[in-house]
């Protein structure tokens, strides 16, 4: 037991703000776990969430923030693991509490890759691919998700 007191507000934000930590090889690498968290999913303590509700809003940071570091001529996939998802050369990993954790790096062509995992087993990998030459511009589906839980506040 520590000298450390609080007031309930104190408290209650504390319980309210998810706790969040990763490293990269690159300190420079952008990530979720240090950006900050929009006021839509800030506002709602996470244990008045469900763990479906709470995972879907951080992949969402994870889509979004992925999207950020692509070009103009790749969009965001999702690559199955346990199946052929190929090879993940670790870069970087970081956790966002309470319940996911995620791995940054590249695949075994070079490509940019990086597994968001629950940490009772949910497997996503967010890879980047080749947009499709008919489109003219590359689609951002992290953006509009998070459009879509700043619409809903």
């Amino acid at each position: 037991m520590g000298d450390n007191i609080q007031t309930s507000a104190e408290a209650a934000e504390a319980a309210a703000l998810p706790r969040q930590h990763q490293v990269h090889c690159d300190p420079d690498t952008p990530a979720p776990e240090t950006s900050p968290v929009p006021r839509a999913i800030a506002d709602t303590a996470t244990a008045q969430k469900s763990a479906a509700q709470w995972a879907y809003e951080r992949i969402i940071l994870y889509l979004k923030n992925f999207e950020e570091q692509l070009d103009a001529e790749h969009e965001v996939a999702m690559g199955f693991t346990g199946g052929d998802a190929g090879v993940l050369r670790i870069e970087g990993m970081g956790y966002f509490d309470p319940d996911i954790v995620t791995f940054y790096g590249t695949d075994g062509a070079g490509g940019r890759t990086q597994l968001v995992q629950h940490v009772s087993q949910l497997n996503v990998m967010l890879r980047a691919l080749p947009k499709p030459t008919e489109k003219a511009q590359a689609r951002r589906i992290g953006f509009r998700l998070v459009e879509d839980i700043e619409n809903e506040a």
